[in-house]
């Protein structure tokens, strides 16, 4: 029951903070994890240990696979290059980090390079929810996103290199057998992931229950999670394959009803686990801190030189790329490196494999240092969603990167116009052929004509526009008529519902007023 209840004020506690949060104009998951700290900073608060197992099977799996969902294959088409370079030789030099904490921390060399080793990758969750309020340009985005959905394998190769490492005391490990654990995460969940994605598709293929339908994309990304796990490959290399290559066909697989039904679901879902993901960052620190050896309060300045490290590494290192993401330019750009090195941030998925590192090495005596490792974790972690985050709006602006928001009116408009005309064309064409009767014909006709009208009235309102406005109107009198009829026992209360349920779909077509 105790457990039930944190999650419940955890989901609590988001609602609020995402109010305030668009209210502010600031990124959720920054005041979550502040939130998260305030709340286990309160004198009395029960200490909180999440085992790494819940956040990995339990969270990450829907998150990982609503993100993949998101990816444009399109744009990721262009940049695969530099996704390549970032999701394997940026891993490994942001691991060098592990050699300037044995001079800041005065860790082991082993364990140092484990702590090099957790922090090395981007989160992919936490990188999506930052970036999914920034007006990004295309291939920046797709840039940033799937390196942290790719970078998996390497980051979790390197991890379990190191820990062999440090619980062997350096005896065990071969390059080749760490190739070869490479080649089976990586390639083997890639392989289970688009197995589960073609299994999926026959399925969907088959199904026309809208509940069937959203019962099937909530267990997709645990299937394909807990099978690869099972023959000890990457699960969450599959949930992302099994994600990008259902998200490329997904609107061919069910009808605008289904569709619109799962995303319903999918955004409650995804906002439920992310409040709990990013509240748990913060609630975790003070209590990882209590558990520090005396001697250890440099922790706070231990963590920001480590931070600024994995800033410096990941400039350098995404500087040559940008031509590949800017090539008209055809020149280096510090503003794209900027704005790709400060959108990639680490989250819950570095915490999960700190806590994951073993008690103690082979001989039976504990491993120096792994308190200290789970601080400067999760405090790198904490200033990666809190300081980047909070500022990445300002990065992004600064950079003359952000598309302007009449940038996006006019393509959308614009975009809205050639679907509108090419239905009207189709229009025309059964029209020569008298295969529709003419009122059908003149009624779609008129419909479209009104929508392409962009003549104007003195008060600058469209004729598209007061046609909408008109709609939401009648919409809201039919509403009026209906409930009267219901509350005057005109009707059934079936009734009422089927003919609510039409009307509400009505009006979600219109769009906002």
């Amino acid at each position: 029951m105790r457990a039930v209840g944190i999650v419940l004020f955890l989901v609590v506690l988001a609602t609020a903070v995402a109010t305030f949060a668009r209210r502010w104009r600031v990124p959720a998951p920054s005041l979550l994890v502040l939130a998260g700290l305030g709340v286990a900073l309160i004198p009395g608060v029960p200490a909180l240990h999440v085992p790494p197992q819940v956040i990995a099977l339990v969270v990450l799996p829907p998150l990982l696979y609503a993100s993949a969902e998101e990816l444009s294959l399109r744009d990721l088409k262009a940049v695969w290059r530099p996704v390549v370079i970032l999701s394997f030789g940026l891993v490994f030099a942001s691991a060098a980090v592990g050699f300037a904490a044995v001079a800041v921390t005065g860790l082991p060399p082993a364990m140092a390079f484990v702590l090099g080793a957790v922090l090395a990758s981007t989160d992919p969750v936490a990188v999506t929810a930052l970036g999914r309020r920034l007006a990004l340009p295309g291939r920046v985005q797709v840039l940033v996103q799937a390196e942290s959905l790719f970078n998996d394998a390497t980051s979790l190769v390197l991890f379990k290199v190191a820990v062999g490492i440090a619980v062997a005391a350096g005896g065990s490990v071969r390059l080749w057998s760490a190739g070869g654990e490479f080649l089976l995460l990586g390639g083997g969940g890639s392989l289970i992931g688009a197995a589960v994605a073609g299994l999926v598709w026959l399925i969907r293929r088959r199904t026309t229950d809208p509940v069937l339908e959203t019962v099937i994309a909530l267990v997709t990304p645990y299937a394909a999670y807990v099978l690869a796990e099972s023959a000890h490959t990457s699960g969450i290399t599959s949930v992302v394959v099994a994600g990008v290559l259902l998200g490329r066909s997904g609107h061919r697989l069910s009808d605008a009803h289904i569709r619109l039904q799962v995303q319903a679901v999918y955004a409650v879902v995804v906002f439920g686990l992310e409040s709990v993901v990013f509240s748990i960052v913060g609630l975790e620190l003070p209590t990882l801190v209590r558990g520090l050896p005396k001697g250890s309060g440099w922790w706070p300045l231990q963590a920001l030189a480590l931070a600024l490290v994995l800033i410096a590494v990941r400039v350098i290192w995404t500087l040559p790329l940008t031509r590949a993401v800017k090539p008209s330019r055809g020149r280096l750009s510090w503003r794209v490196a900027g704005v790709v090195t400060w959108a990639g941030t680490r989250g819950v998925m570095p915490l999960a494999a700190a806590l994951s590192i073993p008690l103690a090495a082979s001989g039976g005596t504990a491993l120096a240092g792994r308190p200290l490792i789970l601080v400067l974790t999760t405090a790198v972690v904490v200033f990666t969603l809190v300081v980047q985050g909070l500022t990445l709006a300002a990065v992004v602006n600064r950079s003359g990167l952000a598309l302007e928001p009449e940038h996006t009116v006019r393509e959308e408009g614009g975009a809205r116009d050639a679907l509108n005309r090419a239905a009207l064309d189709h229009v025309e064409h059964l029209a020569s052929l008298e295969a529709m009767p003419e009122t059908a014909i003149d009624r779609v006709r008129r419909a479209l004509t009104a929508r392409l009208d962009r003549t104007e009235d003195p008060d600058g309102t469209t004729a598209d526009a007061a046609y909408r406005q008109l709609r939401h109107e009648v919409i809201a009198v039919q509403n009026a008529e209906l409930h009267r009829l219901y509350d005057e026992h005109l009707i059934s209360d079936t009734t009422r519902r089927s003919l609510q349920h039409d009307l509400d779909r009505e009006e979600a077509a219109l769009g906002n007023r």
